[in-house]
């Protein structure tokens, strides 16, 4: 009888299913219940005494894992400044973070657990638990965070610029942004999701009311143009307008509910990425579902969409390493 093992054309198959199969085995729900038993409490502790004092945090906190996530996997490499150790400018000042914040909230949970186990915990897994944490205070739905991701060593401006899709996305660019990174439509219409509980700068989106077609005057037709009147004349009043705040989902910013969902079908989301989800009849169609589907399956949904992405090229084992200041690696 013939045996069958790692010979041959399979040995690069096997290879890479020993490589998916460690990391996933490595990452694994309470990995600290040993080496730090107190961590995942000391973090959630400290999240419910400050996110009710700044609830707009906790929508900056999980963006900020969203791009961590998208540069390099789940790696705590968004949070590096540069130093000469990391000898190139770093994620952080890349356009599409210039804008993030939580970066100090961050610091202060690591301060904390690293007083209660010193080198143990990752800032890659604090920043993922803080994301879950946060938005669980403000109402959002609970979901599991698996830990044991390591931070990583290299943060590059140029490498974010390349992988974090920007606002004025078109649908072809999202999806293969997300397909890069093992995630589906359905996981990209239920992340993009969380843009109920978003806020942006008029600057993210000011061309699709003054200048759409690269001649000034010109609007995107794809806003509705009562929305886009609104805008103009309450909000984002001209284009170099870099300082404005304007809530992604009106009326509704601070509950996570499918109110956003029902804006784009309207021709009200913000952003041309946002927009971009109904060009296509796969995510509209989704998008529907998810309208008149209950907010306890959309709930369900964007958990597991959540945990997915927190899966996105972890470090684990003998990986990377546990910094012990998130803003710089380890000397």
């Amino acid at each position: 009888m013939a045996k069958f093992g790692c010979l041959g054309n399979f040995l690069v198959l096997c290879i890479l299913l020993g490589v998916l199969g460690s990391s996933h085995a490595q990452l694994q729900l309470n990995f600290y219940a040993k080496s730090c038993p107190k961590a995942e409490k000391i973090i959630q502790d400290y999240v419910q005494k400050h996110i009710p004092n700044a609830p707009s945090l906790a929508a900056a906190l999980l963006r900020l894992h969203f791009h961590d996530c998208f540069v390099r996997g789940c790696d705590g490499s968004v949070l590096l400044n540069f130093t000469s150790s990391t000898k190139n400018q770093t994620e952080k000042v890349a356009v599409p973070n210039q804008t993030l914040r939580g970066f100090s909230f961050i610091d202060g949970v690591k301060k904390i657990v690293e007083a209660e186990c010193p080198g143990v915990v990752s800032c890659a897994d604090i920043v993922a638990l803080v994301a879950r944490d946060s938005l669980v205070v403000t109402g959002a739905p609970f979901w599991n965070v698996p830990t044991g991701r390591r931070d990583g060593t290299i943060s590059n401006a140029s490498e974010a610029s390349a992988n974090i899709p920007p606002p004025t996305s078109n649908f072809s660019s999202l999806q293969t942004s997300f397909a890069s990174k093992g995630l589906d439509l359905k996981d990209l219409v239920l992340l993009t999701g969380a843009h109920t509980i978003g806020i942006s700068h008029c600057s993210s989106f000011s061309t699709r009311l003054y200048n759409f077609t690269g001649v000034l005057g010109t609007q995107d037709p794809s806003l509705d143009s009562e929305y886009a009147a609104n805008l103009k004349a309450k909000k984002c009043k001209s284009i170099n307008d870099n300082t404005t705040i304007v809530e992604m989902d009106p009326g509704s910013f601070r509950t996570f509910d499918l109110s956003y969902f029902k804006l784009l079908l309207k021709r009200r989301g913000l952003f041309q990425s946002d927009a971009a989800l109904t060009t296509s009849a796969t995510t509209k169609l989704y998008i529907n579902q998810l309208v008149q589907g209950s907010l306890k399956q959309f709930y369900a949904e964007f958990a597991q969409a959540m945990e997915k992405m927190g899966r996105i090229e972890i470090k684990t084992g003998s990986a990377g390493e546990i910094r012990k200041q998130c803003a710089v690696v380890n000397s």
